[in-house]
């Protein structure tokens, strides 16, 4: 159903000088915080598993209750938007993630921390689309590339810093440090996004609840996130617990459709995908998120796994991925009003995949030099990815569906991500295994080679035992290589496939989109 007609409200002008400085900061701290929270706790697991006397399996649900309870809370944006106000709503999120932080970090046992970690996800879902909707409405028209540039930037940066801060934390103060972090950080968010903009705040209207609607929503959701985490570790749907979960998302899902179709006050606006902008935009930026997340997370666990490096190592590895990001993403906002934006995300899936091209040709005696090349050139891909995809989506949407619009392109987003990383994950394993037999087949036809290699080994002081374990070694690790080198080709193929999925959506008008989201998005 269309959403009902409301007359529009007399909007607040931009905000200027210190205030939109100091709102902008604390709107990106805020937002920062939140997307490092989806990563930090990953290298801790061993810690928090071994603190907590637990196992490393029971550990991972540190990760699933967050992912699962922000999962469900994201695509709820615009309803709770609608009943509180962003303003108010912002804040309290903020509030009640500070506060869940506080008691992840003292909690005493696993189920504590599990509990404290699904509050924590759940009132992290508003805090991303409304921090990118705050932001637009603190600038001007002509300057709202350059707010989505400030959003885009810590929407990126953050999953990479995530492990590498992480691991840091860990290993020189203490896992619950992973987490009081966030105190301070948004003690100081809080206080200044509430001290600037509190006279700005939206009209609330009392929507009546859609139980049924949050119902169905809560159980295909978390069916689909916990089939996404659970999957590898139970081979997929060799389990009945997958498959059973599968099941239970797929008809949740459909449900879900059919009865918001025909509520009165849905919790999720789906009249949103009529707008070819909308879905053609949330859609290439949803692949495209999922592409760059799988590979986020399978290059560092090459890296710690097969390369000798450590958790450190690896972070380190990653982290100048930010950097072109950082330079070039406020040029590409001041000027995306002046191109065609559909034009620069092409330029971005192009570098991307190009990038990925140069990972496939990776080999077990790459140096740090080769391997950090790629990583670098990808942060020019970062900066013309998020905000030319965000200007497209949001360019057909009225200001005041756009926390409804963002939440519902986010919640895509980060499903993607999840099932960008199941995917990458799982195939890497699996194509190893593929290699691993091709190249074991390999070793026993030629029989010469290997007997050459083991009498060398034991010449070298290695036992007969010693030096076929250091055969199978070098075996693994060239197969894990190989099946890398796979994922990687495959995802540059796929980024060059969703260029013409951009090219569907109409060109944004220079009076659309996130400009006019800038300029009355409040």
């Amino acid at each position: 159903m269309a959403a009902p007609a409301h007359p529009a409200p007399l909007l607040p002008p931009p905000l200027t000088g210190s205030a939109r400085t100091w709102g902008t900061l604390a709107l990106s701290a805020a937002t920062f915080m939140n997307v490092l929270d989806t990563s930090i706790a990953n290298v801790s697991l061993p810690a928090i598993a071994g603190d907590l006397g637990v196992s490393p399996t029971q550990g991972t649900w540190v990760i699933t209750s967050f992912a699962v309870a922000n999962a469900i809370a994201v695509p709820l944006t615009g309803w709770l938007t609608q009943r509180f106000g962003q303003v108010r709503l912002f804040v309290a999120s903020v509030t009640l993630f500070v506060i869940a932080s506080l008691l992840c970090g003292l909690a005493p046992n696993m189920a504590t921390l599990i509990a404290a970690r699904a509050l924590q996800g759940f009132v992290a879902g508003p805090m991303i689309p409304l921090s990118q909707s705050l932001l637009l409405s603190s600038y001007p028209r002509a300057l709202a590339g350059l707010a989505m540039a400030m959003w885009s930037m810590t929407t990126l940066i953050a999953p990479v810093t995530g492990p590498l801060l992480g691991g840091w934390i860990t290993d020189n103060m203490a896992w619950p440090w992973i987490f009081y972090i966030n105190v301070p950080v948004g003690i100081v968010a809080v206080l200044v996004t509430w001290g600037i903009f509190h006279k700005r705040e939206t009209v609330r209207r009392k929507l009546p609840i859609d139980s049924m609607g949050l119902a169905l929503l809560v159980i295909w959701v978390g069916a689909m996130q916990i089939m996404l985490d659970i999957g590898k570790e139970h081979d997929w749907f060799e389990s009945p617990w997958v498959v059973a979960c599968a099941l239970v998302a797929a008809v949740g899902l459909v449900a879900f459709l059919i009865w918001e179709r025909g509520d009165d006050h849905p919790v999720v606006d789906l009249t949103l995908f009529r707008n070819r902008n909308f879905w053609a935009g949330a859609l290439a930026t949803a692949v495209g998120y999922g592409l760059f997340f799988g590979n986020v997370v399978l290059l560092p666990l090459w890296l710690q796994q097969y390369m000798g490096y450590t958790a450190t190592q690896a972070g380190e590895v990653m982290a100048p991925v930010g950097l072109l990001a950082m330079v070039l993403s406020p040029w590409v906002g001041k000027n995306i009003g002046k191109a065609d934006p559909r034009r620069f995300a092409t330029f971005a899936f192009l570098v991307f995949a190009l990038v990925l091209w140069m990972r496939s040709n990776f080999n077990t005696q790459a140096d740090l030099a080769t391997i950090m090349v790629p990583t670098i050139v990808q942060g020019i891909a970062m900066a013309f990815f998020f905000i030319p995809l965000v200007t497209v989506t949001l360019s057909e949407i009225t200001p005041e569906r756009i926390p409804a619009a963002s939440g519902l392109s986010n919640f895509m987003r980060i499903t993607a991500g999840a099932v960008g990383t199941s995917i990458a994950t799982t195939l890497w394993e699996r194509r190893a295994t593929l290699h691993h037999a091709q190249l074991t087949e390999g070793l026993h036809q030629g029989n010469t080679a290997l007997a050459q290699a083991l009498q060398g080994l034991q010449a070298g002081g290695f036992t007969p035992e010693q030096a076929l374990a250091q055969v199978e070694r070098l075996v693994n690790q060239q197969a894990f290589m190989l099946a890398a080198n796979d994922i990687f080709y495959a995802s540059a193929v796929l980024f060059l496939f969703l260029i013409p999925l951009v090219w569907l959506a109409h060109a944004p008008r220079a009076s659309a989109g996130s400009a006019d989201a800038a300029a009355g998005a409040h």
